[in-house]
């Protein structure tokens, strides 16, 4: 049985009780409405920890559009659900008040990655993914936390904030779950169309290409061009960003040397898709 807690007094008793008998805790942090790819994460927490905790918080700082936010969809129930089929020990689902408390005036900046792409197109965003992460971490007291290589720009920003910050926990990040058609999975997808479903994978088939085509020694930009016009064809609103960078640095790169990564995000309808492979 799932247990739940809301309170960060009453998950920080259960851990230290863990502790104690010597467990080593797996946190998984998310904003619910939960798919194949959250549970692939805490199957991965299961086999690399002794209890696993789910966080569950649609975390007002990282939309910089309200009505983004106000669509993200949530299902606690159902999450539930799922976590008790996979055996998860704790569902840490924190009200906005116990997480931002009245007077709350901290931040916390990750300078530098978080600026490109994600950060030029949703500003604010990493300043709430950096502070949420920083107090979930600080909550649950986990040796571990486990997070998607879907946003990776996400997981080298919250890399740097370990490291810079000397936050005594291990981040592992897991590989991207796909639908078969090879669409990343997401909590957004549920908003796409059955037209626009249809049309999704184009993405993740466009940057396939185009990393093909930098590996056989074609000019980087000619593909990412190529690239972009078969994401807009497709039908996609518009292409945010198609970008070959470093995987660590995330500086653009316009020859193709390892290890490098390609990253898009594109709109589709109302809903915005990002996804990155390895090249």
């Amino acid at each position: 049985m799932t247990e739940v807690i809301r309170s960060a007094e009453a998950l920080r008793e259960k851990v230290s009780g863990w502790k104690r008998a010597g467990a080593l805790v797996g946190v998984v942090p998310t904003m619910g409405a939960l798919h194949d790819g959250h549970l692939s994460l805490a199957r991965a927490a299961r086999s690399q920890s002794d209890r696993v905790i789910v966080t569950i918080f649609v975390n007002p700082m990282q939309f910089n559009n309200a009505d983004d936010l106000a669509k993200y969809p949530r299902d606690e129930a159902h999450d539930l659900a799922l976590l008790e089929a996979d055996g998860v020990d704790v569902l840490f689902a924190p009200g906005p008040e116990e997480v931002y408390p009245g007077g709350f005036a901290s931040k916390v900046t990750v300078a530098g990655i978080s600026a490109p792409m994600e950060g030029a197109f949703r500003p604010g965003h990493f300043d709430g993914v950096a502070t949420v992460v920083t107090k979930l971490f600080g909550m649950t007291q986990a040796g571990r936390a486990f997070f998607g290589e879907k946003d990776w720009q996400q997981l080298q920003v919250v890399r740097r904030l370990v490291r810079d910050l000397n936050i005594p926990i291990h981040i592992i990040g897991c590989p991207t779950i796909r639908e078969e058609d090879g669409l990343a999975m997401s909590s957004r997808n549920v908003r796409l169309t059955a037209a626009e479903r249809a049309v999704a994978p184009a993405l993740h088939q466009a940057m396939q290409r185009a990393a093909e085509a930098i590996r056989a020694g074609a000019p980087v930009a000619e593909a990412l061009e190529t690239a972009r016009s078969q994401v807009l064809a497709a039908g996609f609103a518009a292409v945010e960003y198609l970008d070959l960078r470093g995987a660590e640095t995330l500086e653009p790169l316009e020859a193709h040397t390892a290890p490098v990564r390609l990253l898009a995000a594109a709109t589709l309808g109302a809903v915005r898709l990002i996804d990155n492979i390895e090249v």
